[in-house]
């Protein structure tokens, strides 16, 4: 498998409060989609952020860059997505979706399920004119090289997008977790744990695992620039 040239693209972002930051302090957060060049077409990993009613907008006040513009800075239309992957359904990473009405989504059939019981989303980025889900149970090989994982935590049905690359496997996790480095403590202490550090250690997602088989050699994120990439042994 050579290599899939993977273009982040800037969707803008929101201001999550104190309430929710664990701090004194509110934090300004990017909302980032990442647009995949695949031999069989361009997939296209989250959308946006929604319009989520005027409660919400006051609650995050986002900003948002119309996905529009963003996939024309990378030299390309929605008619050319082929297909969107969500990492979930939750209206900062779905707002895009009813633009690409008729292009396949790929979505977990636990966070699809989820997200039509309702008080969990916004219902019109799920259920819109000519909506059409690719629903998987689990993880799935859907094109050459190109892998979904499930992920969940932030959601049940959270999944990440795992490509399969000649320089090594790049991981778009989307919102696995909040931020690298938290995605960098948690590979440690599955190491700490596998390497027989006596408790107490802290907890890890068991998925962890998987990932880890995986061999991944970058990882992105949803709502952090950061990239998170292993460790390599210094040369001497």
């Amino acid at each position: 498998m050579g290599n899939m040239p993977v273009r982040r693209l800037d969707l803008g972002y929101f201001v999550r409060p104190a309430s929710e930051t664990g701090g004194p302090e509110p934090r300004v957060e990017p909302v980032l989609a990442y647009l995949v060049r695949h031999d069989n077409g361009l997939i296209l990993f989250d959308t946006g952020i929604g319009d989520a009613g005027p409660e919400t907008e006051a609650h995050y006040r986002p900003r948002r860059r119309p996905l529009r513009d963003a996939l024309a800075a990378a030299g390309v239309g929605l008619d050319d997505i082929s297909l969107v992957v969500n990492c979930h359904l939750h209206f900062d990473h779905c707002g895009g979706n009813p633009l690409l009405g008729g292009t396949p989504i790929l979505v977990q059939d636990v966070e699809l399920a989820t997200a039509r019981r309702g008080d969990y989303t916004v219902d019109e980025l799920v259920d819109f004119p000519r909506a059409t889900y690719e629903v998987l149970s689990g993880e799935a090989e859907f094109w050459p090289g190109v892998r979904v994982v499930p992920t969940p935590g932030h959601t049940p049905g959270h999944q990440s997008l795992v490509l399969r690359q000649s320089d090594g496997t790049v991981v778009l996790a989307g919102q696995a977790h909040d931020f690298a480095s938290h995605f960098a403590s948690d590979h440690l202490a599955r190491q700490a744990a596998r390497e027989g550090v006596e408790p107490p250690l802290p907890p890890y997602r068991p998925w962890l695992d998987r990932l880890a088989d995986l061999d991944p050699r970058r990882v992105l994120f949803a709502h952090d620039c950061a990239v998170w990439e292993p460790a390599r042994p210094q040369a001497h």
